[in-house]
């Protein structure tokens, strides 16, 4: 906890990050930022932990860069993971957003650095940032281009009109749509499902994902191999058919 304004809570395997600055829309502030860091420092570190659900207090997710901070002088992009603790690096372990509100400018960046969303019926998503004059530099045009399709990039990106969580949804941007105030809870749940299955796995199988845009036809599955074969020799694996065999949950070391 950063003197309140990132709540830490762990559920099991999940750690729960709530932006805790209501007042000012959970807007990000430098000692937010880092604070943000921090914990996903801890997450990466800590075996007992398997995933991670963000989110926002006070029914919104969160506005962005905090302007009044920003204007006082403050960055809120910090070390190696940049703008909010999160967005240029991310951990590499699963993050899910669990969005209340409106996710808007650095918020959606912020949003589209995690792995999965889960949002609420009533949530937003937009990067304004054209209609100020400014450039979404936090990484939300290089992410909004992996995450929809191409021309739905371009609209959003150009008009910074806001779209409305069913759209999004259907755009293949949200995992799941909820009733208003539900979000978190749904957003654990999704990830306790992860939280159960092979954390060595996991690791491998959101890194393939992520770095496979990347490679070239011909060496994909060369590459493929370089991550998946350590995890098919461990210990994990041979616990994992086991458990199957013998019908019951596995127990897993992480090795």
């Amino acid at each position: 906890m950063s003197d309140g304004k990132l709540l830490t809570e762990r559920r099991g395997g999940v750690l729960v990050l709530t932006l805790n600055r209501p007042e000012v829309r959970n807007a990000i502030d430098t000692e937010t930022a880092w604070a943000v860091s921090h914990a996903l420092d801890e997450l990466e570190a800590d075996p007992a932990l398997a995933a991670a659900v963000l989110t926002g207090a006070g029914g919104t997710f969160c506005a962005g860069m905090d302007l009044k901070a920003f204007l006082a002088g403050e960055k809120p992009s910090v070390g190696a993971r940049g703008f909010a603790g999160i967005v240029e690096r991310p951990p590499a372990k699963p993050v899910i957003a669990a969005v209340e509100g409106t996710a808007l400018a650095g918020g959606f960046e912020i949003v589209l650095a995690c792995d999965l969303v889960v949002a609420a019926e009533n949530a937003r998503f937009g990067l304004p940032e054209v209609k100020r004059g400014l450039v979404a530099a936090g990484g939300g045009l290089l992410r909004l281009s992996r995450r929809v399709p191409s021309p739905l990039a371009m609209e959003w990106a150009l008009t910074g009109e806001f779209v409305p969580a069913a759209r999004a949804e259907r755009a293949g941007l949200v995992n799941r749509v909820v009733p208003p105030g539900t979000a978190l809870p749904a957003a654990i749940e999704l990830a306790e499902a992860i939280a159960r299955n092979g954390p060595l796995a996991v690791a491998a199988t959101k890194r393939i994902l992520t770095e496979c845009r990347d490679w070239r036809l011909e060496e994909e599955f060369e590459r493929m191999r370089e991550i998946s074969l350590p995890v098919r020799e461990s210990a994990d694996a041979r616990e994992g058919a086991l458990a199957f065999k013998e019908k019951r949950a596995p127990r897993w070391t992480s090795a």
